[in-house]
């Protein structure tokens, strides 16, 4: 049980790793893609947002096995 939140932590930790990167080191790329964002329709973000997951979950499940 606690492995597995072991991992969830660090994935989690990545994402905001990632995340503060982009934002440090391109600030008006990330501005310019959130404004696409808000321009994009709820249903393209949805299915981006599923597509997106699956294919974690793929690599995931490949990885780790």
């Amino acid at each position: 049980m606690l492995g597995g939140m072991t991992d969830f932590l660090v994935a989690l930790g990545l994402v905001f790793v990632i995340e503060g990167l982009m934002f440090a080191a391109l600030p008006g790329a990330a501005k310019r893609a959130m404004a696409s964002v808000m321009e994009t329709p709820e249903a393209t973000l949805r299915l981006v947002g599923i597509v997106s997951a699956v294919i974690g979950v793929v690599v995931i499940w490949l990885v780790r096995g």
